[in-house]
């Protein structure tokens, strides 16, 4: 287990082993899902949205309800003029919909006012912008940007800890864990690759443990046997 850091710039105490199980785990996983992830909607204005969208409800849903949003609201100037609870009707099959409609349309209103109606490309100019924080930031940089950053989600989160990457609570710290086990060209992987294994195999109740392809590096304990 690797030793439990309180702050975003400790020094991390990782062994040249630890580095290399962890990579060797992304390394089976990135071959098992070469996928891209379901949020990256191919440009920085759908992918941003849509991530926003998916927060606490599946990308499958919100991938259901995007294609007939577009069409209702096609362009940033669009939704700055909408109102609140016109983008709320037109979501409200998602979770906290309310709020997201709030989200998005000053979201549209910030992008148009401070960005000339274009999404940044840096994790400080994202993070200015209404409902965004680091793991919606983190997904546009890398799916958009192609900027190297760990994203770290419900499933990043959980399956960090299973492994044993990290003993952190914080979200942004868990971060960081990633950042010093992983090289940085490889970022982008980790949260493509973790939440589709989040969702077939280690999943929050009862992970798959019979089922999986890195069991092996695993130190998670009791694993679970074929029903």
């Amino acid at each position: 287990m690797f030793v439990k850091q309180t702050g975003m710039n400790t020094t991390h105490t990782h062994t040249p082993v630890q580095r290399a199980s962890a990579l060797a785990i992304l390394n089976v996983l990135v071959k098992r899902y070469p996928q891209k992830g379901m949020m990256d909607l191919g440009n920085p204005e759908d992918t941003l949205i849509a991530t926003i969208l998916s927060a606490r409800t599946r990308d499958t849903q919100v991938l259901k309800i995007y294609p007939a949003f577009r069409k209702r609201f096609p362009t940033l100037r669009d939704l700055a003029r909408a109102s609140v609870s016109s983008i709320a009707t037109s979501i409200n099959t998602i979770g906290m919909f309310r709020n997201k409609a709030k989200s998005i349309h000053a979201l549209a209103e910030r992008l148009i006012s401070s960005f000339n109606g274009k999404v940044p490309g840096t994790m400080d100019e994202l993070l200015t912008l209404p409902g965004v924080g680091r793991k919606t930031a983190s997904c546009v940089l890398s799916s958009s940007f192609s900027v190297p950053a760990v994203a770290v989600d419900t499933h990043v989160f959980r399956i960090a800890h299973r492994l044993g990457w990290t003993t952190e609570n914080d979200p942004d710290h868990v971060e960081e864990e990633i950042k010093t086990l992983i090289p940085k060209k490889r970022w982008s992987d980790v949260n493509r690759v973790i939440v589709q294994f989040g969702r077939d195999i280690c999943q929050p109740r009862t992970p798959h443990c019979y089922a999986c392809p890195v069991a092996k590096h695993c130190p998670f304990l009791p694993k679970t046997e074929k029903p």
